[in-house]
């Protein structure tokens, strides 16, 4: 793959599953902007709704930047829940107007770890800044995960091993 060549990565996984620690990660080894949904929803809308207006400010917001973060060169994590084959292509047909490479993560964790992480303890977890997810909101995404399509360029992480090394292995098996 050529260097210069930017890379947008696109998370999918569980609530819990540990996408925003691998964005964490990915960030640091190859030095990719992190947009990270959960800490920019808070801070443009203090304490949010998640209410279908809200999403599609905060998602034109997140298409618009990323876009402009690509056209200028710049490699970008979208870290949010990329459940949707959808959302995913969309987000792929504006990486490659601006000649980016779509990396979809797929961080798999059994979905009672998820579910724990996500609902239980948030104070304690770095990534939880919204706070623990009601179990019923949990379930509503889990149970709408859409799993990698043939034709997506798929890095599988398991989400009980994530660390800094571990994905910087699997980035380099795979060219990035």
């Amino acid at each position: 793959m050529n260097n210069s060549q930017p890379v947008l990565y696109l998370l999918v996984g569980y609530p819990g599953s540990g996408k925003t620690t691998t964005s964490k990660a990915i960030h640091e080894l190859t030095g990719a902007t992190h947009l990270w949904a959960d800490q920019i929803r808070k801070d443009r809308f203090g304490e949010p709704t998640h209410s279908h207006e809200e999403n599609l400010k905060l998602y034109s917001h997140l298409n618009q930047v990323t876009s402009e973060l690509l056209a200028a060169g710049q490699s970008v994590i979208f870290d949010t829940n990329f459940n949707f084959y959808k959302d995913r292509e969309h987000l792929r047909a504006i990486a490659e107007d601006h000649g980016a490479k779509p990396v979809v993560i797929w961080v798999r964790t059994p979905k009672e770890t998820a579910r724990k992480r996500a609902t239980a303890n948030a104070h304690a977890q770095q990534t939880r800044i919204l706070g623990d997810m009601p179990l019923k909101q949990f379930e509503r995404i889990s149970h709408n995960l859409q799993e990698p399509r043939k034709g997506e360029y798929v890095i599988e992480l398991d989400g009980t091993k994530i660390s800094k090394e571990y994905v910087a292995d699997h980035l380099k098996q795979v060219g990035v």
